[in-house]
């Protein structure tokens, strides 16, 4: 049954003929399968094609409406949900704001309320979720405890997947954001099919996430791509420069000081290009040391400052190009802040697959039967 839906989904609708051909089986063995696939849900029967001389084709498609994923962003200021079907078509969606200085039960709150908006504008509940992923700043263990996070009051400590379970569904999975928005960019963002990439989410903070060989790098204790720890590298100054900038109206908060100046820079404000000029600065410092340590194909410049890619990424690269044996590939992200969810969806995705593809496990029943 795995090849046959394997071979089905994500290919629209499909005839036995061309089922048995991209399956490699049989054209009865696959009739059989796709039967057996029929009664449990899995697979839908369309109506023959018309005008059709001869025997009618029997049409089979994948029921991508048979379960649900959730993903959310736990950031400093907002709370994000996306949810999609199982092709990856967003179906929900919702935001929050939150204070930067909420507490931890505030905050979890936000994401229970966030999460239920998010299913209820898809008309799901958390029973048709087949997995959900949440991503946060810190550093997370594969159980899903955040082990350390200096970027959210009460965070260190918290059991994620402990405290969201049930509320979130069945399955709730918890991975760090950079990692996520690195997943993100290599499914529909601007490194499609790079298996070697370095993701760098850069505004208010500044981290790393890593994906090798296609897959996460979150090393033995979750705390690869941290290397703004490290007070030779200038990740743990370089926003400042740019919140920093003197232009700034009085009382401007953080999330809001990176747009401002780099759009003071834009327009060839002095002051606002040399504090850019000594971001960038700061910034290839720690990028030179990720890029001589794992050797990517890519590396993506992401967060709250990829929407001034324009301003910042020539003075990035002219700082970049000297510490390195050879210059990376760079680019700025295009999916902004949606980069952390949409991660989450996928990360979400990618475990439902390996339960409907793993030849050794019960088959799953859809989450709408």
């Amino acid at each position: 049954m795995v090849t046959t839906l394997r071979a089905l989904r994500g290919r629209g609708t499909m005839g036995l003929t061309e089922l048995a051909a991209r399956a490699e089986l049989s054209r009865p063995t696959v009739e059989g399968l796709a039967e057996e696939l029929l009664s449990l849900g899995w697979l839908a029967e369309e109506p023959p094609e018309t005008g059709r001389m001869g025997r009618p084709r029997r049409l089979f498609r994948f029921r991508a409406e048979a379960g649900h994923v959730l993903g959310v962003d736990i950031g400093a200021h907002s709370v994000r949900a996306l949810v999609c079907d199982l092709e990856g078509r967003v179906v929900g969606r919702f935001s929050t704001r939150v204070r930067a200085d909420s507490g931890r039960a505030d905050r979890l709150n936000a994401v229970r309320d966030t999460a239920a908006a998010a299913l209820e504008e898809a008309g799901a509940g958390a029973a048709r979720v087949m997995a959900a992923c949440v991503g946060t700043t810190g550093v997370v263990t594969a159980q899903g405890v955040v082990r350390l996070s200096v970027g959210l009051p009460e965070w260190t400590g918290i059991d994620l997947a402990a405290e969201l379970a049930g509320d979130l569904g069945p399955v709730v999975l918890v991975e760090n954001d950079t990692n996520l928005a690195a997943l993100a960019e290599q499914w529909t963002g601007v490194a499609e099919g790079v298996q070697d990439l370095l993701f760098v989410l850069s505004g208010v903070r500044t981290g790393a996430g890593m994906l090798i060989r296609g897959e996460v790098h979150r090393g033995r204790r979750g705390m690869a791509g941290e290397i703004g720890a490290l007070p030779l590298v200038g990740w743990h100054r370089a926003p400042s420069h740019l919140a920093g900038f003197g232009g700034l109206p009085a009382g401007t908060p953080p999330e809001e000081a990176a747009g401002l100046a780099l759009s003071a820079a834009r327009s060839g404000d002095p002051a606002a290009r040399w504090a850019v000029e000594q971001y960038a600065h700061d910034l290839a410092e720690g990028i030179a040391a990720l890029v001589l340590a794992m050797d990517p194909d890519l590396v993506v410049i992401g967060g709250g400052v990829s929407r001034s890619g324009d301003v910042l990424l020539e003075p990035i690269r002219r700082h970049l190009d000297p510490l390195c044996l050879e210059p990376p590939r760079l680019a700025v992200s295009t999916l902004g802040d949606q980069a952390v969810v949409l991660g989450a969806l996928r990360h979400a995705l990618n475990h439902v697959d390996a339960g409907l593809y793993d030849i050794d496990a019960p088959f799953p029943t859809p989450k709408d039967s």
